[in-house]
């Protein structure tokens, strides 16, 4: 059964940002922003600092908080940066995605949470690697509420992969893409609790069977103790998410490019839930423990 993804047609109430011509390798750089005041100036700065200069920062307000106000107080303001409203308080992150993704002009897009930064060369070398590949993926650092590396996850050198190869090596977050939306597009699933990351990326698996992989840390993903991984149930959630993808996986539900895909992607899902059921004692006995600690011995066993 093929999925049917229909585009959302949602208007966005646009309060601030200045229109300028764009340049051929703009990126919109995608923030839903719910209750990031604490997060989303170092959040800005870091797309700000950027390399890549050619970009437009559409920052989503789930909030009610006037963004530009905020970021204004602190001193960041720029033409580059775009904000909108949802119109909503707590209407999620996909929503809002999707609400930008229905609106964008540029050719390349990439995805930031309010609670992450960039590296300064992200833009420029995804950028340069999407001239090979439609989509780019990058290694990550995980980091503690006060910037303190905590671990990496996907180092290594830089490659090409297949669909079916990514999840072994990105073994954790899906939020570290740039893609050329002419060559492939996804929108979010909007009712799925958790995992929205990847639906969404096998959304863009439908027309790209590969991507190109940086294996570089060129994503800052900062667990803080508000964040939706540290929350009571999550261990649950994720669960209940990973299981449903799974089945939608068994039924044929995302057609990929990429013929091993399905059972590739539902192989590490089979095995991240069994990661999933050890996390809270590994966490018992190790405070702070990272669940990343947790499935990559497993994927090591298993072969990958």
């Amino acid at each position: 059964m093929g999925r049917g993804r229909g585009l959302f047609k949602i208007a966005l109430r646009a309060i601030g940002g200045g229109e300028k011509a764009m340049d051929a390798q703009t990126v919109a750089v995608i923030t839903p922003a719910y209750r990031a005041q604490a997060t989303i100036g170092a959040t800005v700065r870091s797309v700000l600092a950027q390399t890549h200069g050619a970009f437009e920062h559409h920052i989503i307000s789930d909030d009610g908080v006037d963004y530009r106000e905020l970021l204004a107080g602190m001193g960041i303001a720029d033409p580059r940066l775009r904000f909108h409203s949802s119109g909503k308080v707590g209407g999620g992150s996909t929503r809002a995605r999707n609400m930008v993704l229905d609106t964008l002009a540029t050719p390349y897009a990439a995805l930031l949470d309010a609670d992450d930064r960039f590296k300064p060369q992200k833009l420029e070398r995804a950028v340069a690697a999407l001239e090979h590949r439609p989509i780019v993926a990058t290694a990550l650092e995980v980091m503690s509420a006060d910037f303190i590396s905590l671990r990496t996850v996907g180092a290594g050198p830089d490659r090409v992969l297949r669909a079916s190869e990514h999840k072994w090596v990105s073994l954790s977050m899906d939020t570290m893409l740039v893609w050329d939306r002419r060559r492939a597009d996804a929108r979010y699933d909007p009712d799925l609790p958790n995992m929205t990351d990847l639906d969404f990326l096998m959304g863009l698996y439908r027309t790209a069977e590969s991507e190109m992989y940086l294996g570089t840390p060129l994503h800052d993903y900062v667990k803080i103790s508000s964040s939706m991984s540290n929350g009571a149930g999550f261990t649950e959630r994720m669960i209940h998410s990973k299981t449903l993808l799974l089945k939608r996986l068994e039924e044929g539900f995302y057609p990929m490019a990429d013929p091993a895909a399905t059972e590739a992607i539902a192989a590490f899902l089979r095995l991240s839930l069994e990661a999933e059921k050890l996390y809270p004692q590994v966490l018992a006995q190790r405070p702070g423990a990272l669940f990343e600690d947790t499935i990559e011995p497993m994927i090591r066993a298993a072969g990958h």
